[in-house]
């Protein structure tokens, strides 16, 4: 019965060793440098430094609403979390939290995590748009030149799972702008267009002279 006693009282040692191994008190380091990153409504949230004996959580919300989480940014060792899909509202201001807490499968004593906040940030108007890629076209009395531009493909998807371009988001508020000029000539012109189907005349450029490489596009929205 004594020998009994003694191993129920190893044990009970050994337990609360293992309990108190996987329990940690203390601070951990804040999130630093946080910022938005987002081309094509691929929207990341970036951060510093690399953590060590701690891990990454990352809250957002639409301002004023609750908060939630994304499942790929929980507990997690890097330092950016892709929110692309996590902001449905393109028009909605954000704004998100990067936790700093323990590593998975280790408890704290903390009620409170260490955090820091974010800018707000509105992929409507935030995100950067790549550059787009066009054909040349020329008509065959080679009086006209028509540029057809491909709407560049963003990183959202339909309900058709089909990937959007920035016309399905930004529809008649899109337009493109063609710098152009002769070859022969230092100086530049400019058209706006909200079409994807650009028509320059034959006195603007020269068609013999026409290639991606002198001549840039932009948008402007």
């Amino acid at each position: 019965m004594i020998r009994m006693e003694r191993k129920m009282f190893f044990l009970t040692k050994l337990c609360t060793v293992l309990i108190f191994t996987n329990c940690v008190s203390g601070d951990y380091p804040k999130a630093q440098n946080v910022s938005w990153l987002s081309i094509n409504f691929k929207t990341l949230l970036m951060w510093d430094p690399k953590p060590t004996n701690y891990s990454y959580t990352v809250e957002y919300s639409v301002i004023g609403q609750n908060r939630k989480k994304n499942q790929h940014c929980i507990r997690t060792m890097e330092t950016e979390c892709d929110l692309s899909n996590s902001l449905v509202d393109l028009k909605a201001i954000y704004s998100a939290d990067v936790l700093s807490k323990p590593l998975l499968g280790v408890n704290s004593d903390l009620i409170e995590f260490p955090h820091t906040r974010s800018e707000r940030f509105t992929p409507y108007k935030d995100t950067l748009i790549g550059r787009p890629e066009f054909k040349i076209e020329v008509s065959k009395d080679k009086r006209k030149i028509t540029l057809h531009v491909e709407d560049p493909p963003i990183a959202l998807f339909n309900e058709q799972n089909q990937r959007r371009t920035i016309r399905d988001v930004f529809a008649d508020e899109l337009q493109y702008k063609v710098t152009f000029g002769k070859a022969t000539s230092t100086g530049k012109k400019t058209k706006i267009s909200a079409s994807s189907e650009i028509e320059l005349e034959e006195e603007d450029i020269d068609p013999g002279d026409l290639s991606p490489r002198t001549m840039t596009q932009d948008y402007l929205t």
